[in-house]
């Protein structure tokens, strides 16, 4: 039996106590801190595991620690005991932030960037995990220090296997000026042997698409292609948080991400990633830093979406409101990311039609209600006018425009809604992130063009299968 101290919370139980009306069900988080980054996502033991920066002690980012869900099936989420803390006189002691879990000899082992102090620069620091990935050991180990030379800043451990061997990345930031990716080759997990600087922001695609004075949490991952379905040939996604000087939690640049190829080098033996083209990984101003994890059959990623001040007209949140609430950030769901006639598509992993409750609405035109915790799709109509589909809210005299984009004859958006939370996702395309936060007396409208019909349901935890 487990120690009262590690047993698991059913993220259910903390939502449905929660009083915050802004406060996600259906999206895992602690009920109160900080959130920022998802890290360390791995599907080990039959659980998909999900870590994340965590403040457990107020809503700022400070002394950041790790969190941890884990879920079997992508719906019912446990939250468990915080996984990492900073160590008081080691690598970490600022905080431990973001990075990967990977299996190291059959042990769970996170590497992570270790900060020492408010300023300073991250290490590659090395925990091992028990096999339920609930109990860590911290020792302090550094596997990489930031290398000399022109690299002025590190970032986010990443790591991936090519032909059999495994190799590391690590973003970063030059003197020029420019972004840049780091290579380490990881024959032993504790010592990693830094290879050079393997691309930049001067690279013609790079700069078209990714263009930063830091590449933050970078990811690379196979993904399904539909161009090489049926065949081993892949197609490689290389994804970047978008750093700017001044960012402060706004990141202005987003994320955004290159498609191409990866081969081996003749005469170093080392992978050669070649961009041949890219874009926006996120159409919404709240979403930042996802993780992406390769499985056999799929790509899964998590994004973060922050609390703030309101962009582009939405209302947001002050920092005395979010304090007073005292929880921050939410990450989104778990959406499955492939290639689609060349493009980066990105869908909610199908499980989440498991949340799909009571319908509300069925071939709705016009105006339309919307619970403020829902799902609506929305379909296009064979009107030759407006196609303009906006989602607003709506109370207390005014209404602001949470949303608004198109939707074409036969095209099909889906919308959720999870009290702060929006996601919306059209196929062949990227999701749009944002977050807005209803005032007493306001609900949910959708506004439909002519032609367009929309089926709304309530998003409902499923019933326990016995």
């Amino acid at each position: 039996m487990p120690s009262p101290d590690l047993a698991a919370v059913r993220f259910e139980d903390v939502a449905a106590a929660h009083t915050d009306p802004a406060f996600p069900r259906f999206h895992p988080r602690p009920a109160q801190g900080w959130i920022n980054d998802p890290n360390g996502i791995s599907f080990i033991n039959g659980r998909y595991h999900v870590f994340f920066q965590y403040n457990p002690d107020s809503a700022r980012h400070h002394s950041i620690a790790w969190g941890h869900v884990s879920s079997a099936d992508l719906v019912r989420w446990e939250e468990h005991p915080v996984a990492l803390r900073p160590q008081p006189g080691g690598p970490d002691e600022y905080g431990c932030w973001t990075g990967v879990v990977t299996e190291d000899g059959g042990v769970p082992t996170a590497a992570y960037s270790g900060v020492r102090g408010d300023g300073g620069h991250s290490q590659v620091v090395i925990a091992r995990g028990s096999e339920d990935l609930v109990s860590w050991e911290q020792t302090g180990h550094v596997a990489a220090s930031m290398p000399g030379g022109q690299v002025t800043a590190v970032r986010d451990p990443f790591i991936f296997r090519f032909n059999g061997k495994r190799y590391a990345m690590q973003g970063a930031g030059l003197a020029n000026g420019h972004a840049a990716l780091l290579l380490y080759t990881v024959e032993d997990m504790s010592d990693w042997k830094y290879q050079g600087i393997w691309l930049t922001s001067e690279n013609p695609v790079a700069a078209e698409f990714t263009a930063a004075e830091i590449w933050e949490c970078p990811q690379l991952v196979r993904v399904p292609d539909d161009a090489s379905a049926g065949t081993d040939s892949g197609t490689w996604l290389m994804m970047f948080s978008l750093w700017l000087s001044g960012d402060a939690h706004e990141h202005a640049n987003g994320v955004g991400h290159l498609i191409g190829s990866l081969a081996e080098d003749a005469a170093t033996g080392l992978p050669v990633f070649t961009p041949r083209s890219g874009g926006k990984s996120d159409l919404g101003r709240d979403f930042y830093a996802p993780q992406i994890v390769a499985l056999e059959d799929r790509a899964l990623l998590w994004g973060w979406a922050n609390e703030g001040p309101g962009r582009d007209g939405r209302r947001g949140r002050s920092q005395d409101e979010t304090d007073a609430a005292g929880w921050a950030g939410v990450l989104t769901f778990p959406r499955e990311v492939s290639v689609v006639d060349g493009v980066l598509a990105v869908s909610p992993a199908p499980e989440i039609a498991a949340y799909r409750g009571a319908p509300v609405a069925r071939a709705a035109r016009g105006a339309v209600v919307v619970p403020p915790f829902a799902e609506a799709l929305v379909t296009g109509g064979s009107s030759g006018g407006d196609t303009a589909v906006e989602l607003l809210l709506v109370g207390n005299g005014s209404s602001q425009t949470v949303f608004r984009g198109t939707v074409e004859p036969g095209e099909k958006l889906r919308i959720f809604v999870d009290a702060s939370l929006v996601e919306v996702y059209r196929p062949g395309s990227v999701c749009t992130t944002l977050r807005a936060y209803p005032a007493a007396g306001e609900e949910w409208e959708l506004h439909l063009p002519a032609g367009a019909v929309a089926d709304v349901w309530t998003l409902e935890q499923p019933p326990v299968q016995g």
